[in-house]
């Protein structure tokens, strides 16, 4: 009888560490896919640029995603028609969270080269495809 609870037990904390992994693609893949999203609304002319980090090492990767965050926040919508899509779009990268058992590293956001909101987004979205 020990065997067989012991069994179950391993039986079923396996099945929940396969089916952490998965999540956490779906996860990427979605938060992916709203940025590609997000880049079709984004105003890029006329307009700030951002600070944009650009292959960051393993340990920089969550001060990256933080200065990716921040500068969401600095986006405008390309025209009134968009503006609910834009929102929408932008809450959901707020909610984004990244966590990394990593360091945070030492260079900050305005160490990283400025760029158009267009090539801000797709630097976000290959970062998100590195991790």
């Amino acid at each position: 009888m020990e065997r067989m609870i012991i069994f179950c037990m391993l039986f079923f904390c396996s099945s929940m560490a396969l089916t952490a992994a998965p999540y956490k693609i779906a996860k990427y893949k979605q938060l992916f896919k709203t940025i590609e999203r997000l880049e079709t609304t984004v105003k890029d002319k006329d307009v700030e640029l951002l600070h944009t980090p650009e292959n960051p090492v393993d340990g920089c990767l969550l001060t990256a995603v933080t200065c990716f965050q921040k500068g969401t926040l600095k986006l405008q919508p390309k025209n009134s028609q968009v503006n609910s899509t834009f929102t929408q779009t932008i809450k959901v990268l707020k909610r984004f969270t990244f966590s990394n058992p990593g360091k945070q590293c030492e260079s900050s956001c305005e160490s990283y080269e400025k760029k158009t909101p267009k090539e801000f987004l797709k630097s976000f979205a290959k970062l998100i495809k590195q991790v």
